[in-house]
């Protein structure tokens, strides 16, 4: 099977059968789902947020912690492996990756090798690590953004990586103080030529995500997006051509000083996204944590309604902050999307709404335990009080 065949259009990816060894917190697991949305259980450090990572390693990318393939070997183990089955539109694929012998990431789709940055199924994640994308540096809120336009345009992550590896290439020359002007010039037209894709891409997917957020309806905040940097006005300003010729002389006339400080100074990589409440017209950073957090919800609910087929979705902790009206609007959401979304949470209690919809899964000290099947009665008359005995 083509690893394209897994972002085609015609249905979500669905993991199936998924497999743990030497995995973080994990010497052996393994997991078996159906077509209910899974909700994981269990005691703060008990493996939920673990699992999860471990799904973000079926996507391109380094995951959702960023994390160095070493570091997620379990503690005394040698090397760590992660095996998934999904269904496709286009049958059963599957997926392993785990800790090469180089001590890099490896990945195998069917049996062949990929790059980290290639194939695999498309993803996107919320987790408490975010809680700060608001309040930190620019950097934080671009691999959000890409992460974004990754579920709508799988090339996304192809023209990222060519265009750092350009960057790179370019600062190695300029600091060994290189004489060669045409390598420099023809790597500077390699970076403008790929940023302003992914410049453009960007810019694509934020205007269709205002269109989406502006029209949304429901108990979630209206967020309202932009883009802020030097490329991205020029994209406003006139054709990618132009831009690109534009960003092709910003980055010879800065050789001097790139040389001097070790950065690049023009690029898309200087870009940042801003996000505000659109009702109270606050910027994110200024409204409350679970504001932010409802605001990141809102976001990433808008981008999988926009991709050719649901992302997986991967969703840490993020139920338990939302009040009641936008948690069941959540599921609601994840239900009319069609596509296979993974929740955890310490308190159980917060997923009764999901009664008969969800398969439970408990963790605790990295052991996964499917839990009985209860009903929405069930749930009601164990919620309720017990009578008071005459």
């Amino acid at each position: 099977m083509a690893e394209a065949a897994l972002h085609t259009s015609g249905g979500a990816p669905v993991v199936r059968r998924l497999a743990l060894s030497d995995f973080r917190n994990y010497r052996e697991a393994r997991l078996e789902t159906d077509d209910r949305l899974i909700v994981l259980t269990g005691p703060n450090g008990a493996g939920k947020t673990n699992l999860l990572e471990a799904l973000s390693l079926l996507a391109p990318g380094r995951g959702l912690r960023r994390a160095r393939p070493r570091d997620m070997t379990r503690h005394g183990a040698g090397r760590w492996t992660v095996t998934a089955r999904l269904d496709t539109a286009f049958g059963a694929v599957d997926i392993g990756t785990g800790l090469g012998e180089d001590d890099r990431r490896a990945v195998h789709i069917d049996g062949a090798a990929r790059r980290a940055r290639d194939g695999g199924v498309v993803a996107v994640w919320l987790t408490p690590q975010m809680d700060r994308l608001f309040l930190d540096g620019a950097g934080a809120r671009r691999r959000f953004l890409d992460r974004l336009v990754l579920a709508v345009d799988p090339a996304h992550a192809g023209r990222v990586q060519a265009y750092e590896t350009a960057m790179r290439q370019r600062l190695a020359l300029l600091r060994a103080g290189t004489s060669d002007g045409d390598w420099l010039a023809a790597l500077e037209r390699s970076m403008a030529e790929r940023g302003i894709a992914v410049a453009a891409s960007r810019r694509e997917l934020v205007e269709r995500l205002r269109a989406a957020l502006a029209s949304a309806g429901g108990p979630f905040p209206r967020a309202q997006v932009a883009l802020s940097g030097a490329v991205d006005a020029w994209l406003e300003e006139g054709p990618a051509l132009k831009a690109e010729d534009r960003l092709v002389a910003a980055l010879a006339d800065g050789r001097v000083r790139d040389a001097e400080s070790g950065r690049t100074g023009a690029g898309p990589h200087r870009s940042d996204l801003a996000v505000s409440d659109a009702g109270r017209g606050m910027p994110a950073a200024d409204c409350s944590t679970g504001e932010q957090k409802a605001l990141l919800t809102a976001l990433v609910l808008a981008s999988a309604r926009l991709a050719p087929q649901p992302p997986l979705l991967l969703l840490d902790d993020v139920a338990a902050f939302l009040d009641e009206d936008r948690r069941l609007a959540l599921f609601e959401e994840i239900g009319r999307l069609g596509c296979q979304a993974w929740l955890t949470g310490a308190d159980a209690g917060i997923f009764a709404p999901l009664a008969g919809r969800a398969l439970n899964i408990g963790i605790e000290d990295a052991v996964l335990t499917p839990l009985p099947r209860r009903t929405r009665r069930t749930l009601r008359m164990a919620a309720s009080p017990p009578p008071e005995r005459p």
